[in-house]
């Protein structure tokens, strides 16, 4: 099969050569010319931004303006440099002036009430924000608007509305927002059990882990629920669900598990050996340092200190660590009485220089924003983010014991 050569297409190549140079010549003029209608102060403005001069920018973008008083968007761009320097004030003022100008077309005045509700949400004036947030019917806005107000009501702690916008949000976006939507019912279910409404809280933590199968946080709840009512066995069960959801977190409820064994051992007796023994699993499956710790002290309490000796060699034969090392050398101490006293003034100078090596290492590290709490926390205090510090602390060691090289 052979290709035939059509000669007229020699004819049109510089035409279509032509017509392209022609187009590339419109398109360079009239960037030219838009760029020519900005003012000079615009540019400087830019600069200014890019070098992190936001005080110098204020004063170059305000310049721009009095040069091109109907360009929206310079006025937006001021606005947003007001709102990050802390000046929301003026941020305000002006958006507030913008709205009284008659000549603004629907969407424009959309566009300015847009800004202005972020100018009340950085000043902290939730309430109009929040009128303003609701009142943004156009489609342009409905998420970023909803993203605000879902804010709003987490800082105002109003979860049944936060609740409400997070499922909104969740259709128009198609993000899920379960782990959210799980963390606003434990809230509801707090208030309640403060309240001591056991059964309203039961609902809303019933509801949360419909939200989020894997809400440990629910069910830490739940099991504390039946503890306040004597119901120990049935606090065991709620419990030991965790480990199906997120077994990271059974160091949060292993204290809480051997409470309960040990209340039911009191009534039943045996109970606290498979407290124990269930730690004991745990441990040797999930290998997490808060369930060692734990274990430790109730095998110390309860079955001596030749026992949780052997329970922290084996750890520290698996699993090296200076808190392990210290909880060995504490017991061995204690185990060995027919030591002689300067022996054991030696064991107890090593725990103490181990101790000093330690200091105070449990931190747990939020993963959003890095912020650094003694405790854990379901909500980031920080950043607010939730679920977001780990269910173990992450150790730090000492800054005495750290050798600089020289």
């Amino acid at each position: 099969m052979t290709i035939e050569f059509e000669y007229w297409w020699l004819l049109a190549l510089p035409l279509f050569f032509t017509l392209g140079w022609i187009a590339a010549r419109v398109d360079i003029k009239q960037l030219l010319s838009e760029s020519t209608a900005l003012p000079a102060a615009y540019f400087k403005g830019l600069n200014f931004l890019i070098s992190d001069q936001h005080a110098k920018a204020v004063d170059a973008f305000s310049e721009a303006i009095e040069a091109n008083t109907d360009s929206l968007e310079l006025h937006f761009a001021l606005g947003s440099l007001f709102r990050r320097t802390g000046e929301t004030d003026r941020a305000i003022n002006m958006h507030l002036n913008m709205l009284d100008k008659k000549e603004l077309t629907e969407n424009q005045k959309s566009a300015v009430k847009a800004e202005l509700a972020q100018d009340y949400l950085k000043a902290g004036l939730f309430d109009r924000a929040e009128e303003l947030f609701i009142g943004l019917d156009d489609t342009r806005y409905r998420q970023p608007a909803l993203c605000a107000l879902l804010e709003i009501y987490g800082r105002e702690r109003e979860w049944a509305q936060a609740i409400a916008t997070a499922t909104d949000l969740e259709r128009l976006s198609g993000v899920p927002f379960r782990i959210e939507i799980a963390q606003y019912y434990c809230e509801l279910a707090m208030n309640d059990i403060i309240a001591q409404r056991q059964d309203e809280a039961r609902n809303y933590l019933g509801l949360a882990l419909d939200a989020n199968k894997n809400c440990v946080r629910a069910n830490v709840l739940l099991g504390d629920l039946e503890v306040s009512q004597g119901a120990h066995q049935a606090a065991i069960a709620h419990w030991k669900r965790i480990e199906f959801q997120q077994p990271e977190y059974l160091g949060l409820v292993a204290g809480k598990l051997l409470k309960s064994y040990r209340a039911l051992n009191v009534e039943n007796g045996g109970q606290l050996k498979d407290g124990l023994a269930q730690l004991n699993t745990y441990l040797e499956t999930y290998k997490l340092p808060t369930l060692m710790s734990v274990l430790y002290e109730a095998t110390l309490n309860e079955e001596g200190a030749e026992k949780a000796a052997k329970l922290a060699r084996n750890e520290l034969i698996r699993q090296p660590s200076l808190t392990t090392l210290d909880q060995l050398l504490q017991a061995r101490a204690m185990a060995d009485e027919t030591q002689t006293q300067g022996s054991n003034q030696d064991i107890q100078l090593m725990q103490q220089t181990v101790r000093n090596a330690i200091g105070n290492r449990a931190v747990f590290h939020c993963n959003q924003c890095g912020f650094r709490a003694k405790q854990h926390h379901w909500q980031c205090p920080a950043c607010n983010a939730w679920e977001s510090l780990p269910a173990e602390p992450s150790e730090t060691i000492s800054r005495e014991m750290t050798i600089k090289k020289k």
